[in-house]
């Protein structure tokens, strides 16, 4: 229980850097430091937002309309920061 608790931090990690990507990568475009006609750049961002997407969808109905303010990305890692930082601890104390 305690390796398959393990692993769930891990994919919890990883997700929080894909989000981080993510965000820098769109500030990037929204600036014109990179630029999407190239093909590269479209499928990094094309790809982010696939695995993205399905997580902010939830928290963007629950959310009231910022306009181009889009907060749901900070909500996210905020509640990853409280599953790895206070939930999976205690689970893992309270088995082992």
């Amino acid at each position: 229980m305690l390796m398959l608790l393990q692993i769930v931090y891990f994919l919890l990690t990883v997700l929080w850097w894909v989000i981080i990507i993510q965000a820098i990568f769109s500030w990037l475009v929204a600036f014109n430091v990179v630029n999407t006609s190239s093909d590269l750049v479209r499928s990094v961002l094309y790809a982010l937002d696939r695995i993205t997407a399905p997580i902010y969808r939830p928290i963007r109905r629950i959310m009231p309309d910022l306009g181009a303010l889009d907060l749901s990305p900070l909500v996210v890692l905020l509640i990853l920061y409280i599953l790895m930082n206070i939930v999976l601890p205690n689970v893992m104390y309270s088995l082992g």
